[in-house]
């Protein structure tokens, strides 16, 4: 596999974006960016995000930095032979993050591509703040128990939003990160 190599970011506080296959990263980074034109691709096809894509984003005076990645899949049995490199291009986001966004589809509930994703995190130090996202929650009536469905994972309060129908509640789900302070270098590789 080719070497990947961390490009050098300006010292603005970096938050990861991560999830499966179109569960709406990259819509939820357009709306967080502001984007309407020339942010995050947002197609309903798997593999179309695969490099790391970054925006500037301002939240109640704080400016930090979105990294959109790639959708996570562990199972290399896939035709894609990008798996790979979609996993080191996420690697990468986590390695410059202070807070991670794992995004999961509330309309699907919890499946097992979210579970490995989870036990992927697990192997990234504890300071790492994660927000779980569970993104389409436009049915105010389901909301509860689509939140409900993503407890087992482990990461925390499963907050709703909805990247495609709201900036409010998709903002304030990325906002809830405690902090977006950098990382230092020496925190930041995955746990053996």
């Amino acid at each position: 596999p080719k070497m990947l190599k961390r490009v050098a970011r300006q010292a603005r506080p970096t938050v990861a974006i991560i999830g499966r296959p179109n569960v709406g990263k990259s819509t939820l980074v357009n709306r967080l960016c502001d984007a309407g034109r020339g942010g995050a691709i947002a197609v309903d096809e798997v593999g179309v995000t695969r490099d790391r894509v970054y925006q500037r984003a301002e939240w109640c005076g704080r400016v930090f930095d979105v990294v959109d990645t790639g959708g996570l899949l562990f199972d290399d049995e896939e035709s894609d032979q990008f798996l790979a490199e979609i996993r080191e291009q996420a690697s990468l986001a986590l390695r410059e993050s202070c807070a991670v966004v794992v995004v999961v589809d509330g309309r699907t509930g919890i499946v097992r591509t979210d579970e490995d994703i989870a036990a992927f995190l697990r192997k990234w130090p504890s300071d790492i703040e994660t927000v779980l996202a569970v993104n389409k929650c436009e049915s105010p009536e389901r909301e509860p128990e689509m939140v409900a469905d993503f407890w087992p994972l482990g990461l925390g309060e499963p907050l709703p939003c909805s990247a495609i129908h709201g900036p409010r509640r998709s903002v304030e789900t990325v906002a809830a990160t405690p902090s977006t302070r950098p990382r230092t270098q020496a925190t930041a590789s995955p746990r053996s």
